[in-house]
């Protein structure tokens, strides 16, 4: 249900840029979200659809590209991807950690026609 608000947000930059370009429809979109953000790619195809329903954006493909979290040490400086169980520091042990990359939710590039 929190896909709702970034999937409005999405279709009205979308709508803003493609009336500026003068474009007669919306081909597709690539949208960029990062593991950790808790967006879920169906969600926001369901409100797509429903939303998009009746302007020139509808039954625009919604390409996803999924982006790994990767976290910095803040004792050692070590950056590493989450590895799916362990959020400590691989290199010290440590988990004074800091999200580095991971938690995008944008709008990357629109085609149109």
């Amino acid at each position: 249900m929190h896909e709702l608000p970034f999937v409005e947000s999405i279709l009205k930059i979308t709508l803003e840029h493609a009336e500026k370009a003068g474009a007669q429809r919306v081909v597709a979109l690539d949208l960029v979200i990062g593991q950790m953000s808790s967006i879920v790619d169906d969600s926001v195809q369901f409100y797509w659809g429903i939303l998009s329903k009746g302007t020139i954006a509808e039954g625009a493909e919604l390409r996803f590209q999924r982006i790994p979290a990767v976290y910095r040490c803040w004792d050692c400086g070590h950056t590493y991807p989450l590895d799916g169980q362990h959020l400590a520091c691989p290199k010290c042990g440590s988990v004074r950690v800091q999200l580095i990359q991971g938690d995008e939710f944008r709008l990357e590039s629109i085609d149109i026609e």
